[in-house]
């Protein structure tokens, strides 16, 4: 079993994954277009997001699929035991009308949009995000366990000497979909699936109509993580930076094709992009932790910043927004958003 990381590599790695690349999870696990006000003056304008589909594909049951990532999962028959190492598994079962046999992002799992205090009754699998208890895994007999690519390749052999492993990373909100696709199929919850499917996709694409219709499309928005030595931005590489993308203008690329620098953007870079407002996740380890918009609050880089100076930097639900990449947590993010991104 390899030893816990250190908390840093372990937030960073986590973000990473989440979209964070990060994902959500370490941090928030281990707890994880149009024209602008603002803007980047040298970019080129950001082109509107094409129309959401609405349409749903049929749906049937296999023992064996091909994920968003182009990986074959398959099993011998319909996984009902599922193990939950990242909160993309946690939300699709809580869409597919199935509760994960353990987890081990429980705050996730507690949030309203997901299970609220029914996640009480879940057990919470042992150890740190990347590396969690296999013993623990083992003893919850799982006939699957969902984890996250790149970060529990080195569980996988221990894992499956009892139970297939599968990891993901959805990048865009189709691989979303496309997992939850996926994994209806490997448990016959096809109607559950689809219905899921389609309500995210009337979510979405309402929302997107809304926000060209109230002007909000054309305001430059930013979602960022972290601290204030470290500012973490969930990138157009990710899945909640390809969603905000959908909605506003989002001009915030990946920095390079390096995994741990990707994300990692300066209060300078922030500033010319100008976002007009911020939305912001901190993974809070203890009481005595500061909020990372509290951390930047006496930066005069960061007062410039159009959001700051208007009021306009929220602080989001960390595990919600840092760890949650389903579709259910997807369209909490869209309703959110849009309750607070101003029209014009």
């Amino acid at each position: 079993m390899p030893p816990p990381r250190p908390a840093a590599l372990r937030d960073r790695s986590l973000l990473r994954r989440h979209g964070i690349r990060a994902a959500p999870v370490l941090l928030a696990a281990a707890l994880l277009a149009g024209c602008s006000t603002g803007g980047d003056p040298g970019a080129s304008p950001q082109p509107p997001a094409p129309p959401v589909d609405r349409a749903v594909a049929p749906l049937a049951p296999a023992t064996t699929v091909t994920d968003p990532a182009g990986t074959t999962v398959g099993v011998g028959r319909p996984p009902k035991r599922i193990v939950c190492l990242s909160g993309l598994c946690d939300d699709m079962l809580v869409e597919l009308g199935m509760t994960p046999t353990g987890t081990s992002t429980p705050a996730l799992l507690a949030n309203p949009a997901l299970l609220g205090a029914k996640a009480r009754s879940v057990p919470v699998v042992k150890g740190s995000f990347g590396s969690e208890d296999v013993e623990s895994i083992a003893a919850l007999k799982p006939d699957l366990v969902i984890g996250i690519t790149g970060v529990h390749e080195p569980l996988r052999p221990a894992i499956e000497r009892f139970a297939p492993v599968w990891l993901t990373e959805p990048r865009t909100w189709q691989d979303s979909v496309g997992y939850l696709r996926a994994l209806g199929s490997l448990t016959g919850r096809t109607g559950e699936a689809t219905a899921a499917e389609q309500r995210f996709r009337d979510t979405l694409a309402d929302g997107v109509q809304q926000a060209r219709d109230t002007g909000r499309a054309g305001r430059t928005v930013l979602l960022m993580y972290g601290s204030a030595d470290s500012i973490g931005v969930d990138t157009t590489g990710t899945v909640n930076g390809d969603v905000l993308g959908t909605l506003y203008r989002y001009p915030f690329p990946p920095q390079g094709s390096d995994a741990e620098s990707a994300s990692t953007y300066s209060v300078e870079d922030i500033l010319a992009k100008a976002p007009d407002v911020v939305f912001a996740y901190s993974l809070l380890f203890s009481s005595d932790d500061e909020k990372v918009t509290d951390q930047l609050a006496a930066n005069p880089v960061w007062k410039q910043v159009p959001a700051v100076a208007q009021g306009q930097v929220h602080e989001m639900n960390a595990r919600l927004w840092g760890s949650g990449r389903g579709t259910r947590s997807l369209g909490e993010i869209v309703r959110q958003s849009l309750a607070v991104v101003p029209g014009s």
